[in-house]
């Protein structure tokens, strides 16, 4: 019999360094966890142990390393806060991501010793690792993400853009459409409004202050004959000849330069009585210039009440001010301006929406095309790889179908059809699998059990590993509804899919476990009266017995051991053979 450990020895020389895989883990009180530190190799690691052992909280401890959801029912009891930090191999240099959560509900995250967000752990190093469990199957049911496994498949990433920048500008078109649609006869009124108003107001020739100026006449005009009565007797008074004031101030003023040759006190006194001489004069003429303005010409008043009347309507039509009413003259003529070009604008965007309608017919008819090219071949990639997996009759494939689109609803035409259409192209794209000869495909959706869920997920991500990036993948529960039987091929699809990803995943079966290029075990022990899980490699005999305890439970005893032993044989033989290609 060829020796286990040279074997698995010449395999590990295989085993490729992904960039960016998780290097160590160390967690500290985490709900069962104390403290543990466990180092990972690239390949496939598997964790095993005891069902209620701790082996799904490392998953756990690792989705708050990358940025989960942090849940303070985690902390370990009598503990203030519970500790994860991931170790990571990335290039150039490595990445050390810590998060912490405390009893009192806060959490704290750090990135190469810089406090960060939970957000940016994500950000930073949700990128390295993918973590599979139970509800990524389950999305596998939804047809919306079998479109983007197609997509991905096919590295369609420049078609779905297009598409998706084609749909936003025609959404976008539409948008500035619906805010020009207006019903006819509602822009004919409201254009007419608005021109009418603006004539009104233009044709009304208004100056700024000029509804005072007018009140203040016609206020003159009431007491015109009173008014140019005292506005004689005012000038009479003043200028009056031989009576008036200004005559009498002119007379004091001149006997006052004669004192002031006698006496140079009185200049002052004679130059204001000079002045106010001036001054009577010209108050004189005011009051006669006044008098003159006064308006007494009956049709002349009439005109200047019009007028007022005019102004005051518009003041309750359009503004307090007359400056106001101006301002609002301005505003309707643009608006009528806007109005008048409304249709034209109309019309130019109707003619826009046709053309970038018709543009995202041809980029999704495109990538139609496209995913119909590449359907038939996702579908063979994985019904081959469905074979590997134990599904050796089954059929599957991959079917691309277009919707018509309803009679009130946006579509592109094609072919003469009138096709619905979203930001992902006019495509439903469905995962049909028939597991039984002779029964016609049906969709993934209404036929999979959760063993057959977990085998296609799995085939699935092993065709589309080459495409995807991340470095460490990670299987929570791919077992789920597993066999003995269908078992050993499920270890062998995950083995191949570790050579260009690093990949964990928890196990319960022994023919998945003696794929691993790492085991750990996972065990419940007590220390110090309280429960704690602990975790170690297993290598040589130990591993050995740790397989034969997952294959016939403790009591297995040497014919166990033989079976475990000849299970990682047969293991390391498959993976060193040509044929496992």
């Amino acid at each position: 019999m060829t020796d286990v450990k040279e074997l698995e020895a010449a395999i590990e020389s295989e085993s490729p360094m992904a960039a960016g895989r998780l290097a160590e883990l160390t967690v500290r009180d985490l709900a069962l966890i104390e403290k543990l530190r466990i180092q990972f190799e690239p390949g496939l690691n598997v964790l095993t142990g005891e069902t209620g052992a701790g082996k799904s909280l490392l998953i756990d401890a690792l989705g708050l390393a990358v940025g989960a959801r942090a849940d303070t029912s985690l902390v370990r009891h009598e503990t203030d806060s519970a500790r994860v930090e991931a170790l990571f191999d990335r290039l150039p240099e490595p990445l050390i991501c810590v998060r912490e959560v405390s009893a009192a509900g806060r959490s704290t995250a750090r990135i190469d010793d810089e406090t960060a967000t939970a957000a940016r752990l994500a950000e930073v190093a949700g990128r390295l690792v993918e973590i599979h469990g139970q509800h990524d199957q389950q999305r596998l049911l939804d047809e919306r993400w079998q479109r983007v496994l197609l997509d991905a498949f096919g590295r369609l990433d420049a078609g779905r853009e297009a598409v998706a920048a084609a749909v936003a500008a025609w959404r976008a078109n539409q948008a500035a459409l619906a805010e020009l649609s207006l019903d006819p006869r509602e822009l004919a009124r409201r254009l007419e409004l608005q021109e009418h108003q603006a004539a009104e107001i233009d044709a009304a020739g208004l100056r700024d202050g000029e509804a005072a100026e007018l009140a203040g006449k016609l206020a003159a005009a009431q007491h015109a004959e009173t008014i140019a009565r005292v506005s004689v007797e005012i000038h009479e008074a003043l200028a009056g000849e031989g009576s008036g004031a200004r005559e009498a101030t002119a007379g004091a003023a001149q006997r006052a330069r004669d004192l002031a040759r006698m006496d140079e006190r009185y200049t002052p006194v004679a130059e204001r009585l000079l002045g106010l001489a001036a001054e009577l004069e010209d108050a004189a003429s005011e009051v006669n210039a006044l008098a003159d303005s006064v308006e007494h010409d009956l049709s002349a008043i009439v005109a200047m009440e019009e007028r007022l009347s005019l102004i005051y309507s518009l003041k309750r039509k359009y503004g307090e001010t007359e400056a106001a009413v101006l301002a609002y003259g301005e505003r309707a003529a643009a608006e009528s301006d806007r109005l008048r070009a409304l249709e034209t604008s109309r019309d130019i965007r109707e003619a826009e929406a046709e053309r970038l309608l018709a543009h995202v017919g041809v980029v999704a008819a495109d990538l139609s095309a496209q995913r119909s090219a590449v359907a038939g071949q996702l579908g063979g990639a994985v019904e081959s790889a469905l074979g590997g997996l134990g599904f050796r009759q089954t059929t599957f494939s991959v079917d691309v179908r277009q919707r018509e689109a309803g009679p009130a609803e946006p579509a592109v035409v094609i072919d003469g059809r009138r096709l619905a259409f979203d930001a992902t192209g006019i495509d439903a794209v469905t995962f049909l699998i028939a597991p039984n000869p002779g029964e016609p495909a049906r969709p993934l959706a209404r036929i999979a059990s959760g063993g057959e869920l977990s085998r296609v997920a799995l085939a699935i991500k092993q065709i589309l590993a080459e495409a995807d990036r991340t470095p460490t993948l990670v299987f929570d529960e791919i077992d789920t509804g597993i066999g003995g039987r269908s078992a050993e091929p499920v270890g062998r699809s995950l083995w191949q899919l570790a050579r260009s990803h690093q990949v964990l995943c928890v196990t319960h079966l022994g023919q998945i476990a003696a794929y691993a290029d790492a085991q750990f075990r996972i065990e419940k022990t007590t220390r110090d009266g309280r429960t704690v899980t602990d975790v170690h490699r297993v290598e040589g005999p130990e591993r050995v017995e740790e397989i034969a305890q997952m294959l016939a439970g403790a009591e297995g005893g040497a014919a166990a051991r033989a079976s475990a032993e000849e299970l990682m044989e047969r293991a390391a033989a498959w993976r060193l053979s040509p044929e496992r290609g």
